[in-house]
C-alpha cells in the first residue's frame, strides 16, 4: 500500500462524511480524539468516536451573561463560535494529582503518578484558542521552569482547527490580532463550505492524516472561497462596531496605549462601579483560555492512610489567592477585579511580552452579571458608559 503524504501548505477538498475517516485514522495512530458536542445546553469538548456526535445543525447566540443554543435547520457541523471549554481544559486540566502518599503501618510510601502518555487530538479549536495555546506554551514550557505535566500532555498534540464562519456579539479577536482566520499552530485547518470541507495542511503528520480520507485537490477558486469564510466573520465583527440604536452592538477593544492607561489609573472611580456588579465568582478566569493561576492542597481519604497532593485551578478573585503572612492583601472585590484586568491587559505584557487576552469573549458570555472588559476599559479611557 502506497502512503500518500499531502505537503504542508496544500489545500484539499473533502466531503463531509469523509471526516469520519480522519477521526478513525487518528485513533489508529493511538490518539485520544476529543471534539465538540452538545451537553447540558452548551457546546463542550468530549471524547469522540463518530462525527454523528458533532453539533450538526446547532448554532449559538452569546452576549453578556447569555449563552443559548438553537437548531438552525441546516446541516453545518461547525456553525457555532466558542463554548466554555478550551485547550486549557485538557493541557492544564482543572485538577491533577502531583503526589500520592500511602501509609504502610508506620511508614509512608511516596509515589509520583505517571505522566500522561496517550497523545491527544483535538478537533475544533479556533484561531483565538491557538493564540492562547501559544501563550500557555510560553508560560509552562518557555521559562526556566518547565511544567512536566503540561509538557507530557502537550507532546504529540494533534490540532484540527476550525476557521470561524461567523461571529457572535462577544467576539473581538480582530481587536487583538488573533483571528478569525487560523494562521499557525495547527496540523490541519478545516473550513466548512455548504457541501464539503476544505482542509489546509499545517504539518507533515497532518498531511498523512488527511490523506486517509478521500480527497481531491482544490482549485484556485475553491481556495479563495475557503479564505472568504473567516473574512465574513471578520466583517461581521467590524460591522458590529457601528452604532445601532445609538450604540455599538458588538465588542471592540482599543489597545492603543492600553498598558499605561490601566497602570496610570489604578485609583480610577470606575473600579468601584465594576465592584458593585462583580460577584467575585471567578467564572471569567475559569473559562479564560490563558489564565493559569492554581493552588495545591492535600486531600486525604477517610482513614487518613492515603493522601493525594492535588493541583487545582484557582482564581485571583478568591480572597485566599492574595493571602500572605500578614493576611489577605486584596480584601475588596474592587482590588481583585483590578488585579485580574490589569494583569490580563497590562502587566502580562511586562511578564510575557504580549497581552494575555485573545478576544474570545468567553469572560463576557460566562459572567453571571455580564461584566464586559471592553466596556470597562472604554469607561476608564473615557469613551464608555459611566
Amino acid at each position: 500500500m502506497v502512503t500518500i503524504n499531502l505537503p504542508i501548505g496544500c489545500y484539499v477538498r473533502v466531503e463531509k462524511p469523509a471526516l469520519q475517516a480522519i477521526l478513525d485514522r487518528l485513533r489508529e495512530l493511538g490518539y485520544r480524539v476529543v471534539g465538540p458536542t452538545v451537553a447540558d445546553g452548551a457546546i463542550v469538548y468530549a471524547d469522540l468516536t463518530s462525527i454523528d456526535e458533532l453539533p450538526v445543525g446547532v448554532s449559538d447566540a452569546q452576549d453578556g451573561g447569555t449563552y443559548r443554543l438553537h437548531r438552525n435547520g441546516g446541516g453545518a457541523y461547525f456553525d457555532y463560535v466558542v463554548g466554555p471549554h478550551s485547550l486549557k481544559d485538557y493541557l492544564f486540566p482543572p485538577r491533577a494529582t502531583l503526589l500520592e502518599c500511602q501509609r504502610h503501618g508506620t511508614d509512608w510510601e511516596m509515589r509520583v503518578p505517571e505522566l500522561p502518555s496517550q497523545p491527544l487530538a483535538i478537533l475544533g479549536p479556533r484561531s483565538c484558542d491557538l493564540h492562547a495555546l501559544a501563550m500557555q506554551d510560553r508560560i509552562f514550557l518557555g521559562d526556566r521552569f518547565v511544567n512536566p505535566d503540561y509538557e507530557a500532555r502537550r507532546k504529540g498534540l494533534f490540532v484540527l482547527a476550525i476557521n470561524c464562519g461567523r461571529a457572535v456579539s462577544t467576539c473581538f479577536c480582530t481587536s487583538m490580532g488573533t483571528g478569525p482566520a487560523v494562521s499557525s499552530g495547527f496540523d490541519l485547518a478545516l473550513t466548512e463550505l455548504p457541501g464539503h470541507f476544505i482542509l489546509e495542511v499545517g504539518s507533515e503528520l497532518g498531511g498523512r492524516v488527511a490523506a486517509a480520507a478521500p480527497w481531491a485537490p482544490c482549485s484556485t477558486r475553491e481556495v479563495a472561497e475557503a479564505q472568504a469564510v473567516p473574512r465574513k466573520a471578520e466583517i461581521e465583527m467590524e460591522e458590529r462596531r457601528r452604532p445601532m440604536s445609538g450604540r455599538p452592538h458588538g465588542r471592540y477593544l482599543d489597545t492603543s496605549g492600553l498598558h499605561d492607561l490601566l497602570l496610570n489609573n489604578l485609583d480610577h472611580d470606575h473600579w468601584d462601579k465594576v465592584a458593585d456588579r462583580c460577584l467575585a465568582c471567578g467564572n471569567c478566569t475559569m473559562v479564560c483560555p490563558t489564565c493559569f493561576c492554581c493552588s495545591v492542597q492535600e486531600v486525604a481519604d477517610l482513614t487518613g492512610g492515603h493522601v493525594r497532593r492535588e493541583r487545582f485551578w484557582d482564581t485571583c478573585f478568591n480572597a485566599d489567592h492574595s493571602y500572605m503572612n500578614s493576611g489577605t492583601v486584596r480584601k475588596l472585590t474592587r482590588a481583585r477585579y483590578r488585579q485580574w484586568l490589569t494583569h490580563k491587559l497590562a502587566t502580562w505584557v511586562d511578564q510575557f511580552g504580549s497581552s494575555g487576552c485573545v478576544g474570545c469573549g468567553r469572560c463576557i458570555t460566562w459572567c453571571p452579571v455580564g461584566i464586559d472588559l471592553t466596556a470597562e476599559v472604554a469607561a476608564i479611557r473615557g469613551g464608555g458608559p459611566p
